[in-house]
């Protein structure tokens, strides 16, 4: 039997994204040949208080939709969900939408369906899709969301005159650790590529190894998404990989891209 391609063989892609949620990113990579240093930025951690969030889900009937824009969220609410005398399946008498498919899988192993996943996996497009749904005038709409989100979503449903629930659940942390032997790594021109799968990979990075080391060049920074690459060029550190797919898979498939291509011209794109 022939062996697999192994495009990624020899190259050495940091991970920074969170420890329990890199498995996917890890194996793809590692199957594909790569050399993979485990470098987590982040953590998340539910809110101490999900009151608010208890008290939303215990009057659900009162809501059109209930949008998830992350795996981190699926988490938080539905692990809760006993805790306020509720189950997933309880999901099911409002709409369910997801931002992309790994949301919606992360909904499906709790046994609900997502009722809407847009064709890009960013907030503009669930807003988006939303939209093409039916109006949203007078709908109420309840958004489980980290802490730190942004506001692109919540404020574009409330210009097309939805009643939006905004409900902190989750907060990223910076990972505990050190970071200078990455930062060595880095000078040293030993890591090929770092991916990076949100804004606050980014902003930990940066924090984590310096500034100095995070805009060196010395590697390629490959971006899940436009958010992702927008925050690595506004601290200064240059984009060799975006991927036009926002999910893992995508982004494995831009890195192949990316170092083919890389190996043919026999240079480092930057």
């Amino acid at each position: 039997m022939s062996q697999l391609p192994r495009p990624l063989l020899g190259r050495r892609i940091a991970v920074t994204r969170a420890r329990e949620q890199a498995d996917e990113l890890v194996r793809a990579l590692e199957a594909l040949g790569a050399d993979v240093v485990a470098a987590p930025m982040i953590r998340v951690q539910p809110l101490p208080d999900l009151a608010p969030l208890g008290a939303a889900l215990a009057r659900l009937s009162r809501y059109a939709w209930v949008i998830f824009t992350s795996q981190n969220t699926v988490t938080v609410v539905c692990d809760h969900l006993p805790d306020w005398g509720l189950a997933p399946r309880d999901l099911a008498q409002v709409g369910v939408a997801a931002i992309g498919p790994a949301t919606a899988a992360a909904l499906a192993r709790y046994g609900v369906t997502a009722n809407l996943v847009p064709t890009h996996y960013v907030a503009e497009a669930v807003l988006e899709a939303l939209a093409a749904h039916g109006d949203l005038r007078g709908k109420r709409i309840l958004l489980p969301r980290a802490r730190e989100a942004r506001d692109v979503l919540p404020d574009g449903l409330r210009a097309l005159g939805a009643v939006v629930d905004t409900l902190p659940v989750y907060e990223t942390v910076g990972a505990t650790g050190d970071g200078s032997e990455l930062a060595r790594d880095v000078a040293a021109g030993t890591i090929d590529a770092i991916t990076f799968t949100s804004s606050s990979t980014v902003r930990y990075f940066v924090a984590l190894v310096g500034r100095e080391a995070a805009t060196s060049g010395r590697f390629a920074a490959a971006a899940i998404g436009p958010v992702t690459a927008a925050t690595l060029r506004e601290l200064g550190i240059p984009v060799a990989v975006e991927s036009d797919e926002y999910t893992v898979p995508g982004l494995v498939r831009a890195l192949v891209r990316y170092f083919t291509r890389e190996a043919g011209s026999g240079k480092r794109e930057t």
